[in-house]
């Protein structure tokens, strides 16, 4: 199956999907280890909490041709996409990054763009420098004695309907895994929940209905670009040494 990658601007529901699949990418997943030396001990690791994630895709091509392994509806304009990408990067507006068919589905910001044309085809080369986003919020601490939920509370729903609030860095792949064991019935999640009408949107503060693991409702059809994936198949020609995608 052919991947899709593209930015969802959640505030207007605008999604840019690139018109060429990138080859590789790697979603970086830190965390924070202090190192600290003790007398007669050495050196020991301590966890240091969490690290913001980032990616840079490169040679991301935006082609001034519709080529035959251009993604679906693709247009022949590399500055229409340069243009968005470069705006929402100096406004600093956080974004969706989704990658269809995978878990990938990260709140981030566009920290660079760089451009550049390699061959005289007008084609436009850039590479996109993405760093995770997160809102800035308070912790909220529960009072001792009080009736605060646990995550264990939390996780184990299943067996009965229940409610979720969505929180910061959430998607619905992660919540379905998290309470069914399995991140592929988020479409299912996202159907029993009327008001979402694109799986890759949730936001913070959302209440989600968890049903118990039987009750859940056939997934809707599917979101544009990922119903653009599914539909889209891919050919090897030994002879060219190149994919199709018809």
């Amino acid at each position: 199956m052919l991947r899709i990658m593209s930015f969802v601007h959640e505030a207007t529901g605008k999604e840019l999907v690139l018109p060429v699949t990138p080859s590789q990418y790697k979603w970086r997943h830190p965390s924070a280890v202090e190192t600290v030396r003790l007398d007669q001990i050495g050196e020991i690791n301590l966890p240091g909490g969490i690290k913001m994630g980032d990616c840079t895709l490169s040679d991301v091509l935006l082609p001034a041709q519709l080529y035959p392994f251009c993604v679906p509806g693709a247009r022949a304009a590399p500055y229409e996409y340069l243009y968005d990408l470069q705006v929402w990067c100096d406004n600093g507006t956080p974004l969706r990054w989704i990658v269809s068919g995978t878990p990938v589905n990260a709140s981030v910001m566009i920290e660079s763009v760089d451009q550049g044309e390699q061959d005289g085809t007008n084609d436009l080369y850039i590479n996109i420098v993405l760093k995770q986003w997160k809102k800035a919020e308070a912790p909220v601490l529960a009072i001792a004695g009080g009736a605060a939920q646990t995550d264990r509370e939390t996780q184990t729903a299943t067996a009965t309907q229940k409610t979720y609030t969505v929180q910061s860095g959430d998607s619905l792949w992660k919540i379905a895994q998290q309470f069914y064991g399995n991140g592929a019935e988020y479409k299912k999640l996202a159907a029993a929940n009327p008001d979402i009408k694109n799986p890759n949107l949730i936001y913070p503060g959302q209440v989600l209905t968890i049903p118990a693991g039987a009750d859940l409702p056939a997934a809707n059809a599917n979101s544009p670009s990922v119903a653009l994936a599914d539909a889209t198949t891919t050919k090897w020609n030994p002879v060219t040494q190149t994919w199709t995608y018809s």
